[in-house]
Order: structure tokens, then C-alpha cells, then sequence
């Protein structure tokens, strides 16, 4: 396992993993910044930090994979 990891990582340090790299970027960024923008939302509610927090997170990661269904990978 560690060496599938290690493989993937230096063939995306070379530039030789994806298929369109702005593209993945552009979609990581999306879902980081809907994220954001839940966290910055569920903060001003005076709620614990763990609440907005975990919602934002879960949301973020849920996003994810409907971004990224059509991830191709050379």
C-alpha cells in the first residue's frame, strides 16, 4: 500500500498524473471554498466550533465525488 502511495505521489510531483491538472485544481478549489463558505456561515451563528466545523467538513467532502466523477488520470 505504502507503495502504491509512494509511486502515485512522485508521478504527480512530475506533472505525469492527471490528465488536466487546472482542471482538478479548479474543482479541489470549489469544494474547499463551499467549505469555507459554510464554516464562515455556521461561525457567526455563535454556535461550539465543533458543529460548524464538522458540517462544513462533511459537506465539502460530499461534494467531492460529484465534482470529480469525471476524473481521468493518465
Amino acid at each position: 500500500m505504502f507503495e502504491i502511495g509512494w509511486f502515485s505521489a512522485k508521478l504527480f510531483l512530475k506533472g505525469k498524473l492527471l490528465r488536466d491538472p487546472v482542471d482538478f485544481a479548479l474543482k479541489v478549489c470549489l469544494a474547499s471554498i463551499a467549505g469555507l463558505l459554510l464554516l464562515v456561515s455556521l461561525g457567526t451563528l455563535k454556535l461550539p466550533l465543533c458543529i460548524p466545523i464538522t458540517v462544513s467538513s462533511l459537506v465539502a467532502g460530499a461534494i467531492m465525488p460529484f465534482l470529480l466523477k469525471d476524473f481521468k488520470m493518465k
